[in-house]
């Protein structure tokens, strides 16, 4: 008796064996390489126009119209411009002003600030988080809505037109963030090395040294966010010191902007003065500040 065999065939589902497309080379590379291209789009737009005003203010009227894209040459380069802020203003004050004010205001927001957070982030007390809240309403609520307290304040005070009542005014601008941003940091310190400090005696004085110098991508992050809008702050230096011995760069420079409005080359020299200061210390700063971005964000 014949027996008919049959062979079985493995069950497959349908498109399990297609095989699998490769996306061409150059369309792998043109996607690598598209995130580059659009940061780059991006700095070239950000970057032209300081390029332009920096390049245009060491060139000769002339040449500014008839030749803005160029960089100067041996016939066009002219710091006229520069000469004339410097005598028709007394822009060196301003700088040392704005210098003694920025400075000052970031050093006492990175002290007091890193104090707070190392003690909200360390002991736990009552009211610790109410406390913690209450500074971060700093955050979401600007400042200038307290001008005319502010100003009657340093009234009072016998502050207005100094330089001690606009560090006292940044400094208190700039804490809330410091000191939400440095909690986070100072959480992320072992709890055993502070503990092995404590137990060989060291003071909570030390132990706060102790934790400084890891979360110093943390610092410079927050010096970066509050020097900047210190040195191109208008509203307070107007307000609080229109005097002309504690003027500021950014004050100085639009009561000038206004009086040489038709003189371009000073016009292009003060707002180049004005913006490369603050322009070469983030350059120099740079690395630090992205780590502390960049940390921030993991964390």
């Amino acid at each position: 008796m014949a027996t008919a065999t049959t062979t079985a065939r493995p069950h497959t589902r349908a498109g399990a064996h297609q095989p699998v497309r490769h996306q061409p080379a150059w369309r792998r590379r043109l996607g690598a390489a598209m995130p580059h291209l659009v940061l780059i789009g991006y700095a070239l737009v950000a970057l032209g126009p300081i390029v332009m005003i920096v390049m245009n203010s060491m060139k000769e009227r002339r040449a500014i119209f008839s030749e803005p894209f160029r960089l100067p040459t041996a016939e066009t380069f002219s710091l006229v411009g520069y000469q004339t802020v410097f005598e028709r203003s007394r822009f060196e004050l301003y700088f040392l002003n704005s210098f003694v004010v920025t400075v000052a205001s970031v050093l006492l927001v990175l002290l007091l600030g890193s104090m707070a957070a190392f003690a909200l982030s360390e002991y736990r007390f009552w009211g610790n988080t109410l406390l913690a809240l209450y500074l971060a309403l700093g955050i979401m609520i600007p400042i200038r809505l307290g001008t005319v307290s502010i100003l009657r304040l340093l009234v009072d005070l016998s502050l207005v037109n100094s330089l001690l009542g606009l560090i006292l005014v940044y400094t208190a601008m700039g804490l809330p963030l410091a000191v939400f941003v440095l909690g986070l940091f100072f959480r992320q310190v072992p709890r055993d090395l502070k503990e092995a400090a404590r137990v060989d005696g060291a003071s909570e004085y030390w132990v706060y040294r102790l934790a400084m110098p890891l979360i110093r991508p943390g610092l410079a992050a927050i010096g970066v966010f509050t020097m900047l809008p210190i040195w191109n702050d208008l509203w307070f230096p107007l307000i609080l010191t229109p005097g002309e011995s504690v003027r500021t760069v950014t004050l100085g420079a639009q009561l000038f902007l206004g009086q040489f409005v038709s003189d371009w080359n000073a016009v292009l020299a003060v707002l180049t003065l004005a913006m490369l200061p603050m322009i070469a210390l983030y350059i120099i700063f740079s690395k630090q500040f992205m780590r502390g971005l960049t940390q921030g964000a993991i964390k």
